[in-house]
Formats: structure tokens, C-alpha cells, sequence
């Protein structure tokens, strides 16, 4: 066989290989792009926990809408994909995550671990959105939960999927109410827009619902500064409280108990987010039965879609410090998804106006958007700290040993509250 020859047969090979090879080329060029998400959140500094939290939960609903294969478009399925982008705890620095995350193609916006943060990107993606039409953006917040954010600073681009701070308050005062050993009470939160309006929120409701309980503390404090809260439990102590409200969060929450409890605080806790993050550990057997979470969901709650949604989280991060789900950022990926097949397209405008629509339901869990506000309606629980295995308390929390049993359970239309929005629509 001569070398001519060999070297015509092997270039008929070749030749015929990338005629095979086309076809998959061209599909591969024609992949339709992703959906691109920014995740604008804290994943260094004090409340970096919080941030990684917040990750694996979104992360785990895209990768739930990309199973069954995206977001059906007229011009193919589009899978989502998720960016993070760390804003360090600062508004600064959030927003020039705003800025790169719209300069990578991102016209999706994620945040909530900082109402003060949440109002700043709202200002910021007004502007962005008016001064640059073609590159406008939407907000989806997921706890940022000072009232005003639907309220007097609502906005056509923001959307809330957090029961905002008035709306928890008066979830926890259907417990307090109940209460009758509580006589005194020591509020004590954050000093930023969010934590003002949970203090400012206890104390009227308490007006309400329980006059005769008397506040016998009120008190702001630095956020993500305080290192020791030793101070702060003294004062908790000598105040005479029987119960402690707060709107404290991460490093906060988790450092604020475990001082109450190694000072010998032996009164209730009455907390957003005392369910999580460290604080169960933190607190120990000085919390069961004292310390109250409200929250959109809880592991605990009696269901048989509720159980194996929770099972579903743990199968995917078995990690007990990876051990804090939210029933409320899966809806809110639900939601985008709905929205976006919805309006056929990813224009903002029209994703915008689908989501005012949105009505979404997972593992029993249903929630709908009050179009007048853009705040997510949806059944609220309150759960009591107890030990694993206890009556009501299948599961632990972070591997503590420690969960939270439901002892109450608001429905949507009781816990929904009135708005004073006044939004400006597109």
C-alpha cells in the first residue's frame, strides 16, 4: 500500500468525522444562555454564615428548576445560573456588587440579610433602571424585612418574599398573648432600620395585646461589632425580664443567648431567627421551653410533604452546620421561574408584572404576591425550642439536639397586614 494512498484514505477519514461532529457543534453554539442570578450577600465577615446559608438554599431551588430542564422559553428552555458576589456586610461594597453583577449580564438581583443593604440596592436599581432602560434589573429579597420596603419605599422593582417585621411581631404576639407568667420584658436589637422597626413594633403591640406586661429595658446595639454580651445579659438580669424580644440575627443572635444563658438568664426568648445558625446549640437545656422562633416554615411542622421536603434539603447538604432551610427561598425561585415562563421572555418589565401574578405552591407550601405592594403572602408558624424526640420535635436543628416544636400556625390571610404603598408603575 503506498504512503499516497494512506494519506487520502486517512483524510477521508477525517472529513467524514467532522461531518459527524457538525451537527453536535452547531448544538452546542446554540445552547440557549443561562439566566444569570446575583446572589449579593455576605460571605466573608461576621455574618458570612448567613451568606453561605442563604447560597445552599438558593442554589439547591436552581438547581430544581435546571432538573427538569429549565425555564421553557419560545426560543428553547433556558437553564438558570447562579452568581455570588460578596458585599462584606457593606453597603458600599453591595452596591459595587450591583454594578459588576449588571456588567456580567445579570438582571436578576438576589439579597436580604440587611434591610439597610436592601434599601440602598432599591435607590440604586431605580436609578439604574430609569438612566439605563436596557439594562434593567429586579430585586428579589428574601429577608430583608423592615416594613418600609412595601411600604413607603416600595418599589415596582422590588419584590419581598419575607413576612416583614410587623408581620413576625404580631405572629409571636398570638403566643405572648397566651403567656400569662411574662409580667416584664427587655427589648433589645440591632441599631439599624430593621432592628429599630422590630423594637418600635414590640412595644406597640405589646400595648395591645398585653398592657399589662411591663418594658423594662430598650435597647440598640452595634451591628456585627459587639464581640461580648455579658454587659448586655447584666443588664437583661437586673432589669427583672421575664422575656427578652429581639430581631437580632447571626453572630448577634448566637452570642447575645449564649451570654443570657452563662449569666443565669432564665426567662423566654422571643426571636426571628432563635431556630438557627448556632443559637439552639448556644443556648442549650436553658431554652427549651424558653426560647420562641417565628418563621414561613419550620422543620417540625406536622406534614407529610413538609417531611419529605425537609429529608429532600438534608439528602442534598448532610452537613448538620449546613442544617438551615428555607421553605421561603424555594417559592421565590418558583416564583422566577413562573414569571419568567410566564412572560415569555426575560425583559424585566414583563418578568416584573408576571411576578405581581405569581402564585406558586411546593411540598404543600403555597404562596401568592400581593400585587399592591409586592409583599409574598403566606402562612406564618411560631415554634417553641425543645429536645429532639420530645412530642412534635422529629428533628433537631444543626445537630444541637435541640428543635422547635409548632405551637402555632397563622394562616396567610391572618397574618397578611395592610400596606401604605403607593407604588409608581411601569
Amino acid at each position: 500500500m503506498n504512503p499516497p494512498f494512506i494519506w487520502r484514505r486517512k483524510a477521508l477519514k477525517f472529513a467524514a468525522l467532522a461531518l459527524c461532529a457538525a451537527p453536535f457543534a452547531a448544538q452546542a453554539q446554540a445552547a440557549p444562555a443561562p439566566i444569570r442570578l446575583a446572589l449579593i450577600e455576605s460571605m466573608s465577615g461576621p455574618f458570612a454564615n448567613t451568606g453561605e446559608a442563604v447560597f445552599r438554599n438558593l442554589l439547591w431551588a436552581v438547581e430544581r428548576v435546571n432538573a427538569r430542564g429549565g425555564i421553557k422559553l419560545p426560543g428553547g428552555a433556558r437553564p438558570l445560573q447562579l452568581d455570588r458576589y460578596d458585599s462584606k456586610g457593606q453597603n458600599e461594597e453591595a452596591l459595587s456588587a450591583l454594578r459588576a453583577a449588571i456588567d456580567d449580564g445579570a438582571r436578576i438581583v438576589l439579597q436580604g440579610n440587611s434591610s439597610a443593604t436592601a434599601a440602598a440596592l432599591v435607590d440604586a436599581i431605580e436609578k439604574n433602571n430609569e438612566r439605563d432602560p436596557a439594562r434593567r434589573v429586579i430585586f428579589l429579597n428574601y429577608a430583608a424585612v423592615d416594613p418600609a420596603l412595601t411600604n413607603e419605599r416600595c418599589s415596582f422593582w422590588h419584590f419581598r418574599f419575607d413576612a416583614h417585621a410587623d408581620m413576625r411581631v404580631a405572629a409571636l404576639m398570638q403566643v405572648v398573648k397566651d403567656d400569662a407568667a411574662i409580667k416584664r420584658a427587655y427589648l433589645i436589637g440591632q441599631d439599624y432600620s430593621f432592628g429599630q422597626a422590630v423594637l418600635r413594633e414590640s412595644k406597640r403591640q405589646l400595648g395591645l395585646q398585653r398592657p399589662d406586661i411591663e418594658i423594662v429595658g430598650e435597647e440598640l446595639h452595634p451591628m456585627g461589632k459587639v464581640k461580648d454580651f455579658a454587659p448586655y445579659a447584666s443588664k437583661i438580669i437586673a432589669s427583672g425580664a421575664q422575656a427578652v424580644f429581639t430581631g437580632n440575627w447571626g453572630n448577634d443572635l448566637t452570642l447575645l443567648v449564649k451570654a443570657a444563658r452563662e449569666a443565669g438568664f432564665n426567662g423566654s426568648f422571643y426571636t426571628f431567627y432563635g431556630n438557627a445558625l448556632g443559637a439552639p446549640a448556644a443556648i442549650g437545656d436553658a431554652g427549651i421551653g424558653r426560647v420562641i422562633a417565628v418563621a414561613d416554615w419550620l422543620p417540625n411542622v406536622q406534614s407529610a410533604q413538609s417531611e419529605a421536603f425537609y429529608r429532600a434539603f438534608r439528602a442534598r447538604f448532610p452537613k448538620p452546620a449546613d442544617d438551615y432551610v428555607h421553605m421561603r427561598m424555594q417559592l421565590l425561585i418558583e416564583s422566577l421561574a413562573q414569571a419568567v415562563a410566564r412572560a415569555g421572555s426575560v425583559d424585566a418589565v414583563a418578568v416584573a408584572r408576571a411576578l405581581e401574578q405569581a402564585d406558586v405552591s411546593l411540598y404543600g407550601q403555597r404562596g401568592r404576591m400581593r400585587a399592591a405592594d409586592h409583599q409574598f403572602q403566606q402562612q406564618l408558624v411560631v415554634g417553641v425550642m425543645d429536645k429532639q424526640g420530645s412530642p412534635g420535635v422529629q428533628f433537631d436543628v444543626e445537630g444541637s439536639g435541640y428543635g422547635f416544636r409548632v405551637v402555632k400556625t397563622i394562616a396567610p390571610e391572618r397574618a397578611e397586614l395592610p400596606t401604605t404603598c403607593k407604588m409608581k408603575r411601569i
